[in-house]
């Protein structure tokens, strides 16, 4: 913990001097959706609230708005914790994820497109595997779909998918076996970019509906397997 809230800390030049809940559940959200809180870490108002210099009411607040977000929830008399998602929170995310991002592929009009963000998340997730992260490797994958709903040019959808890829790394901590659950989506992303590049909207968006149920599949199977542990 001790860790998190030192790179929490950096993240306090971003407040400048305009700090809001609204600015500090962007933050935490963020670190969310990276990994530095996992689900189930009790978040300290004193800890959260010195490393990022804002007052107890303010971390209040971006705490609420998270819980309305489903990220977080609050246990009476114990405080607020990081959620820990059901195998139907994991559905519901990727049902979420299979209506707006293929929604986004076939809306794209004419190419060329804009797909240097594509690009630079797949470039990102082929250095983390080279290095052995594959927690990086799946970092750069929510990096990857969250520039393909860029394509969309829609502030409303960015909005609404940044909560849902924060939700999805939560279900990715569940996952005993980062490299099995992430390393064929490198490949699979190249595919996706190449058929962009290719102008081929319904090969991408084929391709991007297959990907999609696979890896929701292997996240629920794990899911499955931990709650027969846990009986």
């Amino acid at each position: 913990m001790a860790e998190q809230l030192t790179d929490l800390a950096d993240d306090r030049a971003l407040l400048g001097r305009t700090s809001t809940a609204e600015r500090v559940s962007d933050i935490l959200r963020s670190r969310i959706a990276e990994g530095f809180f996992p689900p189930g870490t009790r978040l300290s108002e004193d800890s959260i609230g010195g490393a990022l210099g804002v007052s107890r009411n303010t971390l209040r607040e971006a705490f609420r708005l998270l819980t309305h977000e489903r990220l977080l929830v609050h246990e009476l008399n114990r405080g607020v914790f990081v959620r820990v998602l059901a195998v139907e929170d994991v559905e519901d995310i990727y049902r979420t994820r299979a209506l707006v991002e293929c929604a986004v592929v076939r809306g794209l009009g004419e190419p060329p497109y804009g797909l240097d963000g594509l690009d630079g998340a797949v470039q990102e997730g082929l250095r983390a595997a080279r290095e052995d992260d594959w927690k990086g490797v799946g970092t750069a994958n929510i990096h990857f779909h969250r520039e393909l709903v860029a394509l969309a040019g829609s502030e409303r959808t960015d909005e609404v998918m940044r909560s849902v890829f924060a939700e999805l790394r939560l279900a990715f901590h569940v996952v005993d076996d980062p490299r099995a659950l992430h390393e064929p989506y490198i490949a699979r992303n190249r595919e996706i970019l190449r058929a962009l590049r290719d102008g081929d909207r319904a090969e991408a968006e084929r391709l991007l509906a297959v990907y999609l149920q696979n890896s929701l599949e292997r996240v629920v199977e794990v899911y499955r397997r931990r709650v027969g542990e846990e009986d």
